[in-house]
């Protein structure tokens, strides 16, 4: 193995692994690869070819810091300041959840319930956060237009961002709005589609999580209460008079949920259409249609 000097990437590199192996980071390595090439505006390509580049000091206090909030817990997506979804770059703060590759079950579950991707012209998304539901559907979607709606204000600005940023905001509006709200401020077209990943974390549950959500995302998207069913049993019904005759709304559920999820849908003038499985088999998602 080629040795390394003192001030070198390599060295950075090595530092920052052993770091964040010893703050419990499971997959050490490869994220102080990550945060190091952000830091240097390298591909991870460059770093194998030269790791005796050398790094001045600025780039070398940035990558620190970096390394030192990420020992803190502070989820990589944050710190970065993006994640990818859907194959699309999404910006991500600390006022969103991080887009989680499990979400994506909603997308795939519409563009199979959708094969003429030209028979939506209207998406509706409840809990929009960064708008990465939103906006992958309206890439799957070419003739649609969309709207999301998020009870906080700095999730609605990050979304308003990357709509613009995927060039996309012709098509997609935001609202910061409570979801009861919603029917009073609705422009009375039904959506074809609807889409939402509301709170559903038993709120007893959330401090027991990965450090990275518990301490860093935003309590208002993941708290669903005692039961982790509060945001459901307010959702549903606007989800009901919303949603077009012939449209189909698909809302992701948490572990164990899809029963009393169902229930509240059903008591809401919903019908159940189907699951929806994510990669590791578990049912993330479930389709309504109205009654």
């Amino acid at each position: 193995m080629t040795a390394v000097a003192d001030g070198t990437a390599g060295s950075l590199l090595n530092e920052a692994a052993r770091d964040l192996g010893g703050a419990g980071i499971v997959q050490a390595r490869l994220e102080a690869r990550l945060l190091l090439c952000a830091a240097l505006s390298i591909d991870p390509a460059d770093l194998v070819r030269d790791p005796a580049r050398p790094v001045d000091p600025r780039e070398t206090a940035r990558f620190r810091d970096w390394v030192a909030r990420r020992r803190t817990r502070q989820p990589l997506a944050q710190i970065l300041g993006k994640r990818e979804f859907w194959s699309l770059t999404f910006e991500v703060t600390g006022d969103t959840l991080d887009p989680r590759p499990d979400s994506e079950t909603l997308i795939e579950a519409a563009v199979d319930l959708f094969p003429d991707r030209h028979a939506v012209s209207r998406i509706l998304d409840f809990g929009a956060g960064s708008g990465c539901l939103l906006l992958a559907a309206l890439v799957e979607f070419p003739a649609a237009t969309g709207m999301g709606i998020d009870a906080a204000a700095g999730a609605v600005t990050v979304a308003q961002r990357n709509a613009a940023r995927l060039g996309l905001a012709a098509r997609a509006s935001f609202l910061h709005l409570p979801w009861e709200d919603f029917p009073g401020h609705a422009d009375g077209v039904p959506a074809d589609l609807v889409l939402a990943n509301p709170p559903y974390i038993p709120t007893g549950d959330i401090d027991a999580l990965a450090p990275e959500v518990a301490r860093y995302e935003p309590r208002l998207a993941l708290d669903g209460g005692a039961d982790g069913l509060d945001a459901y049993r307010c959702l549903l019904p606007v989800v009901r008079d919303v949603v077009a005759d012939a449209g189909r709304a698909i809302v992701e559920i948490g572990a164990g949920q899809s029963e009393a999820v169902t229930a509240l849908a059903m008591a809401a003038g919903l019908r159940h259409v189907r699951g929806a499985r994510d990669l590791g088999g578990h049912e993330r998602a479930l389709v309504f249609a109205r009654c």
